[in-house]
């Protein structure tokens, strides 16, 4: 790497670091839901399919030293994918070129080293003026500030398709703001008296 472009880097890791968690919000009538991503069989992930549900979409990579969020990424979709989130990985070779495998070869990898089982769409690009059109409309939302500086950069989509945060790479995805900003959109989870009185209903009908 030139040493020009290893100062900018590191310049960009110190603005990042310091970058605290970011609210969103609805400022255009276009929601996320009017988006897809390329799926690496060849179809299409359709950010429609999920209205409803709370969506973080994250820009990875395979030989990125922040590569172990897949992770806590997957304990999340584990946690919180019956309560309706679901987890989108988005690679792209864009960052320090640490995403230079196939779209086979990514999804093997992810699913050996993390039993990845939450989508992820084919290898793109999430910067600049051809990347994905959900980060440009995502860039539009927050300002050029919140586009992808790195790999693993967080984005939640609320249930109605609005963009309710973004976290940068430094922000673990099961760091207290993001737990806290997915409890905060999901339903609440049952209570457990209500679960304890609906087993004792169906033990008396059955008895």
């Amino acid at each position: 790497m030139l040493p020009g472009k290893s100062a900018a880097v590191f310049i960009g890791f110190i603005f990042m670091a310091i970058l605290p968690a970011h609210a969103a919000g609805p400022v255009s009538q276009i929601s996320a839901h009017s988006f897809s991503f390329p799926a690496s069989n060849g179809g299409s992930i359709d950010l429609s399919e999920y209205k409803g549900k709370v969506i973080m979409v994250v820009n990875t990579a395979s030989q990125c030293s922040f590569t172990t969020q897949y992770g806590p990424l997957q304990a999340l979709q584990d946690r919180y994918g019956d309560r309706g989130f679901v987890v989108i990985g988005v690679p792209t070779n864009e960052f320090g070129g640490q995403e230079p495998g196939s779209d086979a070869e990514i999804a093997a990898f992810t699913k050996s080293e993390f039993s990845v089982d939450f989508p992820i769409t084919a290898k793109t690009r999430v910067k600049g003026s051809d990347a994905e059109p959900f980060y440009r409309w995502a860039k539009r939302q927050v300002g050029t500030i919140a586009a992808p500086r790195w790999n693993f950069y967080k984005y939640i989509i609320d249930p109605e398709g609005n963009l309710s945060a973004w976290f940068t790479t430094f922000t673990e995805p099961d760091a207290p703001e993001v737990i806290s900003t997915i409890e905060s959109l999901l339903p609440a989870p049952p209570a457990i008296e209500a679960t304890i009185s609906s087993d004792l209903v169906t033990g008396d009908e059955q008895g």
